[in-house]
């Protein structure tokens, strides 16, 4: 078993996402290229609510490392359910993990994941490194596309498995940018496409935390009846605001975030 400290398996997520998501490197690199030291605001996962892989027992990899459980979150409209998790030490990114309620489906797309969680090795979650061990199971296009047609959510952990979904940079701390809406301007700038789902900026000062991201890369996947094109992963940037006693607002916006989730919609398959 790895026994990793935080900031080795935080530096493991981050090679892993960037290798499946080589656009966030460069919008990394753009960032430090004009002195900016770039800070985790948090860190995002997708998984299935089977009792073998559900967000406890994501979870429970981070609580091993000092993080504590603060708030959950549901999105009905696409049938999720999300918590997230913060670290004394608030320099560390927040975690944020959300789980498909499968049962909430019809009976072919219950069938489909069911039978990649009997894929699952026994011991897969017995070592934290399955936080960013990728697909455990086998997985046609045809099944994908079955899952895509009833939740983007769905069809993208069955093809993606288990890596983060989104790092997420921290506005508040970069010292050369005035807000979001010139990061957002920035990025643009430099040929990048954001969602626009609920607008560019999601959430207002009021919500006390405004976010943005980009859309999601096109990652060659290989199927077992084909490779394919599909979306990857993406980049999102936030900005919190101070609540009435002073500190920054910590958690999440469920409105906001349904829209962030969209950011791996918008992309296009393509057969290779």
């Amino acid at each position: 078993m790895n026994n990793y400290t935080l900031s080795q398996l935080l530096d493991l997520l981050w090679k892993d996402y960037v290798e499946t998501n080589p656009p966030a490197q460069h919008i990394y690199d753009l960032f430090t290229s004009k002195g900016e030291k770039v800070i985790n605001d948090h860190v995002a996962f997708r998984t299935y609510d089977h009792p073998s892989i559900n967000v406890d027992i994501m979870g429970n990899v981070f609580t091993n490392l000092g993080y504590e459980e603060k708030a959950d979150y549901h999105f009905e409209k696409k049938k999720l359910y999300a918590k997230h998790f913060e670290h004394p030490n608030t320099e560390m990114p927040l975690i944020f993990i959300s789980q498909l309620k499968v049962e909430e489906f019809d009976s072919e797309t219950q069938q489909i994941i069911r039978g990649l969680a009997e894929q699952i090795p026994e011991d897969l979650t017995s070592d934290p490194s399955f936080v960013f061990s990728g697909r455990p199971w086998d997985l046609s296009y045809d099944q994908y596309m079955s899952l895509k047609k009833v939740s983007e959510y769905a069809a993208w952990m069955a093809a993606y498995g288990f890596r983060v979904n989104h790092f997420t940079v921290s506005i508040n701390h970069l010292s050369n940018f005035d807000g979001i809406y010139e990061v957002n301007q920035f990025l643009k700038d430099n040929g990048f496409e954001l969602n626009t789902s609920g607008g560019e900026v999601k959430g207002t000062p009021h919500d006390f935390l405004e976010q943005s991201s980009t859309i999601a890369y096109n990652k060659e996947i290989s199927f077992s009846d084909g490779n394919y094109l599909i979306p990857a992963c993406y980049y999102e940037f936030a900005l919190r605001y101070p609540q009435s006693d002073g500190n920054l607002f910590r958690g999440f916006i469920a409105g906001s975030a349904d829209k962030i989730f969209e950011s791996t919609d918008k992309g296009q398959d393509f057969k290779l």
